[in-house]
This record gives structure tokens, C-alpha cells and sequence, in this order.
């Protein structure tokens, strides 16, 4: 079998995740190829199974990527249907309507009121990734937050509005990766908004925010069994919905002011699986492309 390990062009081959991949792939005997998913040179006939990883400048070309991305199908993992839902975070409210705990989200449309502000908030686009265009704002830096979501919904874009979650400043989130639908080890994120500012974005063709870069921002760690139920119960709304368990996704948490988790993020387009923070999960990967 052929199999396309799909990234973008910013990314250098040597990213780990990708990297690790490749080699178990290769392992395994598989033809497996990195390739830039807007390469208008690549033979994508030619793949068997094209595996979505490291396209993490997406969001800025977002509608030709569901092209894409839908023109593959049903040779794309994960498959394009799931795609297009996660590539919107409009999502969370789809998890929370199916009684999944998630953080409080609204979302403020183009052309839509801006809702009075509360507390601490964060503010980000609708479509993104690597912390671009986001920001956290506290009472004192709420006309920063309305700025910001007046830009997005002046560039067509929705903006979602949450409130900060401040154990995030403590504990840091729970990331869960899962790998054929189960759950398989968990990594730990610093946080990474400062207080009242737009997070600063480095000036290259992925554009994260700066933090994002930071080698140290991810370590290894544990989950919780209340937060496996909750990720769990995350993955199986998606199971349900789409008939279809995901090859891989990733499922973010924080924990509430009560203390029980909550959901930030549902990422199964392209998440960082932290491969190299679990030893074997490279390769369990690789089996469930293979299998």
C-alpha cells in the first residue's frame, strides 16, 4: 500500500511527530510518502490512504481545503465528513447540545451583536489553529476583546467568545490522544495566553502564536479516570454522529471551578499527537493505518 503522510509546506521534514510516523510506516513496509497537501504536483491518485497530520495553515485557506480534502474521499483519514465538522468550532456547541461538558462557548456571527463581557474571556476565531488571532482579556481590556472580535467578523469570519478557564494557569489543559478510537496516553500543555493581550504570532507561513513554538510548552503526563469518561464521551458523540471511530484525534480538557473536566478542544483534522511523549504510540498509529 501506498500511504501519504499529509503536511504543509512551513513544516520542516524533521517535525516529530510526522517524522516518527514515517518510520514506523516504513516499518511496516509501507511505500509511505510526506507530501504538501496544496502541492498541486503531487499524483494524490496514486495513495491509497492519505493521512491529514501536520496541514496546520488550514484555516487560512479553509474552503480549498475541504475541497481538497472532500476530492480524497473515502481514501483521507480521518474521513472528510469529520473534517469539515471539526474544522469549525462551531462543534463545541453540537458536543454540548449531546451533553458533553464543554467550556461555555457563544459565538458572535458576522454582522451579529457583541454581547456584553464578564470576567476574564477569551476570544478567538471560529476556523483556527496554533492560537492565531486569539487572545485573553480581563474587565480592564474588554474594548481589546470587542476589537478583536470586530476585525474577525469585518474579515467574515465568527468569532467565539469564552470565559477563561484560570486553573489553565496552574494545572495547564489535559491533552488525550486517541488512536483508533481508544483512548492511548495523554500529554500536558502549559498555558499559553498572558493576561489582556492577543497573543503574539510569529511572522512565517504557519503564523502560530509564538508560545506554540516553545519546545517546553508539552510534557508528558497522566489522565484522570473523570477526565478519560469526559474525553471518552467526547469521541463517541463523534462516533455516533459520523457511523465511523477516528483514526486519531485529540481531546483537550480543563478543569472546571468545580474541579470536573471540561472539554476546550475536540481536534481531529490535524492535532499535534505528541507521539514522542508515549513510547510505542508512533507505532500503534502505524497499525491502525495498516490495519
Amino acid at each position: 500500500m501506498r500511504v501519504g503522510v499529509a503536511t504543509s509546506a512551513a513544516v520542516p521534514p524533521e517535525f516529530d511527530d510526522d517524522a516518527l510516523l514515517i518510520t514506523a510506516l516504513e516499518r511496516r513496509g509501507v511505500d509511505v510518502a510526506r507530501v504538501v497537501w496544496d502541492d498541486p504536483d503531487v499524483r494524490w491518485e496514486d495513495f491509497r490512504t492519505v493521512v491529514l497530520r501536520s496541514t496546520w495553515d488550514y484555516p487560512r485557506k479553509h474552503a480549498a481545503f475541504l475541497r481538497w480534502v472532500d476530492a480524497l474521499d473515502p481514501r483521507v483519514q480521518n474521513p472528510a465528513r469529520v473534517v469539515r465538522w471539526n474544522s469549525d468550532k462551531h462543534y463545541l456547541a453540537d458536543l454540548a447540545d449531546a451533553g458533553v461538558p464543554v467550556v461555555p462557548t457563544s459565538f458572535v456571527e458576522p454582522g451579529g451583536a457583541i454581547p456584553g463581557l464578564e470576567g476574564e474571556v477569551v476570544v478567538k476565531p471560529a476556523v483556527s489553529a496554533g492560537a492565531r488571532d486569539t487572545g485573553r482579556f480581563g474587565p480592564r481590556a474588554h474594548d481589546r476583546a470587542t476589537r478583536l472580535i470586530r476585525r474577525l467578523n469585518d474579515e467574515g469570519r465568527s468569532a467565539m467568545l469564552q470565559p477563561y478557564v484560570s486553573s489553565v494557569d496552574d494545572r495547564g489543559e489535559a491533552a488525550l490522544v486517541f488512536i483508533g478510537g481508544r483512548f492511548d496516553h495523554a500529554a500536558r500543555k502549559r498555558a499559553v495566553l498572558r493576561p489582556d493581550e492577543e497573543a503574539p504570532v510569529r511572522d512565517d507561513a504557519i503564523g502560530g502564536a509564538e508560545a506554540m513554538y516553545d519546545p517546553t510548552i508539552v510534557g508528558p503526563g497522566t489522565a484522570t479516570d473523570p477526565e478519560i469518561a469526559v474525553a471518552s464521551a467526547a469521541i463517541a458523540y463523534l462516533r455516533e454522529r459520523f457511523e465511523v471511530g477516528p483514526l486519531y484525534a485529540r481531546v483537550d480538557l480543563v478543569s472546571g471551578q468545580d474541579g470536573h473536566p471540561l472539554v476546550l478542544e475536540l481536534e481531529a483534522v490535524e492535532p499535534n499527537l505528541f507521539l514522542g511523549q508515549s513510547p510505542g504510540a508512533a507505532d500503534r498509529l502505524a497499525d491502525a493505518i495498516v490495519g
